[in-house]
Parts: C-alpha cells; structure tokens; sequence
C-alpha cells in the first residue's frame, strides 16, 4: 500500500530505494534557457565547396588561423590580413543538428565572440549569419531563419555578438545548414587587419 505525507519530508541519512522509481517524461523537467552548445572549428567547410575543410583564407573564403604558439595562443577563424584589401566578403560553412533535448519552437541563438587581431580597419568590419533548415531532401527548406542583421566586430577587444533565430517550427533532430560572412573596408591601414571570430557557440532552449 502506498503511503502519501501532506507535508515537506526531510531526510537527514541516505535514501535506500528498494522497488521502481517511476519514470518522467522530458516535458516535465524544468526549462534551462540558451544552453551553451560549442561549435569545433574543425567543423568549418568551404561555402561553397562544402565537400572540402577550410584551411588559409582566401579569394572569398574564411580560413582557420593555428593561432601561434601552442600554450600561449589558440585557434581562431579568420578572414586573413584584408589591410588595404578595399572592400572584402570572406565566408564558410557548417551544420548543426539540434540536439534530443531541445524544447520544440523555442530559442535559438548563435553567439559569435569575435574581434580584430591586431588592428581595426579604418572604414567597417561586420560579421553575419544566414541559417536555413534542410528538408530532409537534398533541398532546403524556406528561408533565411536569421533575424538579427549584419553586426559590426571593428574592435580589438573581443566581443559576443548574438543572432536570434525564428524558431517556430523547429524540433529535435532538425538539421541547420549555416553560413558565417565577414565584410570588411580598410583602404588605408600599413599595419594587419585581420577579422577573427574566437569562439563560436549555439545556444538552445533544453530540456535535460
């Protein structure tokens, strides 16, 4: 016969269970808003190439920077020396499939920590983010989920930039096919211009 207490029970000592605990569903733990899932840099493709890894930025592509000296620097994503390169779009790609415990229709947020190594260009310097969702084809599926506009990272103190994401109708399991852009002007700089992007993270409304 089970027993049911009215009131609080605290138990000082351990807590032997001998019989089954029952189960609970997902839907009844409690919600943890923009769960931090990280995001390799070894994930980056080519755009528009995507069958290939990034390696040194160029032409129209993003590259992956080694960062120096192992213990003292880290890796980053870069854009390349665009000092007096005029105006220049450099880009890369990856997709993230959304984990089991995201919550169905809520937030979505790609937070991008980002800077200028060394030197801010002397016009502008923006990264942006275009997400779509792969239809389970080889085709995608409606449009660009990103509503934050282009974002200006023109500073040598490293700063999280946040790109919401209309999430109505996207559940576990949806696959985002994204792609980052860096746009910069520098005309005059004698000194490296380079745009980075730090750290690179999704951060989800979960459940468990």
């Amino acid at each position: 016969m089970a027993t049911r207490f009215a009131e609080s029970v605290s138990i000082s000592g351990n807590l032997q269970v001998d019989g089954s605990l029952n189960s609970r569903p997902r839907s009844e733990l409690i919600q943890d808003n923009f769960a931090i899932y990280g995001i390799p840099f070894s994930n980056f493709r080519i755009w528009d190439a995507f069958q290939t890894g990034i390696s040194t930025a160029a032409s129209d592509d993003l590259g992956l920077s080694t960062g120096g000296t192992w213990g003292t620097n880290n890796p980053y994503i870069s854009a390349g020396d665009l000092k007096a390169a005029g105006a220049t779009t450099r880009r890369s790609r990856f997709t993230f499939t959304l984990p089991p415990e995201y919550v169905a229709g809520e937030s979505v947020r790609i937070v991008a920590t980002a800077g200028m190594v060394t030197t801010a260009a002397d016009t502008s310097c923006t990264v942006d983010f275009e997400v779509y969702l792969c239809a389970k084809t080889t085709l995608a599926s409606g449009s660009d989920l990103v509503t934050t506009s282009a974002t200006t990272i023109n500073s040598t103190s490293f700063a999280a930039k946040n790109f919401d994401l209309t999430s109505a109708g996207l559940t576990a399991g949806d696959m985002l096919d994204i792609r980052i852009s860096i746009a910069c002007t520098d005309a005059a700089t004698v000194t490296a211009v380079i745009p980075a992007i730090a750290h690179l993270a999704l951060a989800l409304d979960i459940k468990g």
